[in-house]
């Protein structure tokens, strides 16, 4: 448990906006009386512009990513890097933005949503194929009716962090109207010297966006307009071994019983792995979930092998043309 204590983030304060730039924002406002916009103001008011900033105390907390997430063991490595000079510097990790390039169900998404939890900050999810325009993520004038502050400012108005780690998923499928760049927005937010001037159209109130991490994942690197691949590090994410993928069969199954109170041990049958382990990781939680409530049906608190239902993945394909 001590050992554990050295693992826990720092938590520090940062400014991010300036309250009086808000007031001055507010007065300006004024004439056109937006209700919509004069809420957001009161609660950047009320809330204040300091957030939270954690810094790591030690670099050993991305250890238990090598054996749920071998195949990621590069990105590791280098986030690795980047925490021991935080460390040493006492200062908040910072790295290049990360693009987790590779095929449908590695877990890229998954893994990302780990690093957040060892770094203890929050993680903001953005699906960047249902994105249609860039004041999605910066926000619309607020001269445009049903205008609302983009997905950025949102999570550092609401948010508790000046440095989340926001996850832009599937980059590689941003779709809409060219004169409406969805990722217009992120030429600027991926640099940090400009990111720390970001205003968000709405809003109207600059505001430092430098801190936060960013972690996009895709599927196809020809997609990706080059100016965005330039700012970030590429790493191309390849399918686990065997032993690699019953170390994050594992993972995935300590991960689900970590969220309930169901009485599995903590390890499954060596056969369970393995047939989890032929499988890609985005389908291991679905089969489980669905395993564990086969077992629940027959009152026990162990998994057998007929509880995992593999072929209803091969059904499903199959029904949907694949």
């Amino acid at each position: 448990m001590a050992n554990d204590a050295l693992h826990i983030p720092i938590a520090d304060y940062k400014s991010i906006y300036s309250v009086a730039d808000v007031d001055r924002a507010m007065e300006e406002s004024a004439p056109r009386n937006n209700e919509s916009l004069n809420s957001v103001y009161q609660k950047m008011k009320q809330a204040g512009g300091v957030r939270y900033i954690v810094k790591p105390s030690s670099e050993d907390g991305l250890d238990s990513l090598y054996e749920s997430a071998p195949n990621f063991g590069e990105v590791i490595g280098d986030l690795r890097k980047q925490m021991a000079l935080a460390v040493f510097g006492n200062e908040p990790v910072s790295f290049t933005p990360i693009l987790l390039l590779g095929e449908p169900g590695l877990g890229k998404t998954h893994f990302a949503k780990c690093v957040s939890k060892v770094l203890g900050t929050h993680f903001e999810f953005i699906a960047m194929s249902s994105l249609t325009a860039g004041w999605i993520l910066s926000g619309a004038s607020s001269q445009w009716n049903s205008a609302k502050p983009g997905k950025v400012a949102q999570s550092l108005v609401n948010g508790e962090f000046a440095n989340p780690l926001v996850v832009l998923d599937e980059v590689d499928k941003c779709g809409g109207d060219s004169r409406y760049d969805p990722m217009g927005a992120l030429y600027g937010l991926l640099e940090r010297d400009t990111a720390e001037h970001f205003r968000d159209e709405f809003i109207e109130v600059d505001m430092d966006a430098s801190h936060i991490l960013w972690i996009a994942t895709a599927n196809d690197e020809s997609a990706i307009p080059e100016p965005i691949l330039n700012r970030m590090n590429v790493y191309v994410i390849d399918r686990p071994d065997g032993e690699g993928a019953m170390k994050i069969a594992l993972a995935v199954y300590r991960d689900i019983l970590d969220d309930h109170n169901w009485g599995f041990p903590d390890e499954p049958a060596e056969e369970i792995l393995a047939a989890l382990a032929e499988i890609p990781p985005r389908d291991m939680r679905k089969l489980l979930v669905d395993a564990f409530g086969n077992a629940m049906l027959e009152r026990r608190t162990h998994l057998l092998s007929r509880d995992l239902d593999v072929g209803r993945l091969s059904r499903r394909k199959s029904k949907i043309g694949f």
